[in-house]
């Protein structure tokens, strides 16, 4: 089970990371563009949300699942460890909980230039977060 788990999130993220990706790129381009913010822009956006959230829900599942959630205390010299135990889980609540503010702020914004804006920022700046995080000597074993 844990093996499945570990395997579907490490999956799921280049899913995640590509709604990112794109999200940001089409709230770039409808900022720069200066068009009006529509149904198509609201979607793209709400897909990225809804698969950074997915991606937040297994690997917590999979940090309560695994040996590492009972290592964090233990094992803070080691910053290996302290990466996938700590580092990454945490960091990672804050880039979706941006994401998240991002999406909200969106919805309460008049104009289409302040939707584009507030998916554009808060998107970026989770997307940063996540990649800050990720164990890349681990993802690119598998």
């Amino acid at each position: 089970m844990y093996d499945f788990i570990q395997k579907f999130h490490s999956g799921w993220a280049y899913v995640a990371l590509t709604l990112l990706v794109f999200a940001i790129i089409n709230s770039l381009i409808g900022m720069t563009s200066k068009r009006e913010f529509a149904a198509k822009d609201r979607k793209i956006a709400l897909f990225g949300l809804i698969a950074t959230h997915i991606q937040l829900l297994v690997g917590l599942i999979l940090y309560f699942v695994s040996p590492l959630g009972s290592a964090v205390f233990g094992q803070m010299k080691d910053a290996a460890l302290r990466l996938t135990s700590l580092e990454h889980p945490l960091v990672n609540i804050i880039a979706i909980t941006l994401i998240t503010i991002g999406w909200s702020k969106h919805k309460k914004a008049q104009t289409s230039k302040a939707k584009f804006n507030s998916i554009a920022v808060f998107y970026a700046l989770g997307l940063l977060f996540i990649m800050s995080r990720i164990p890349w000597n681990l993802w690119f074993k598998q």
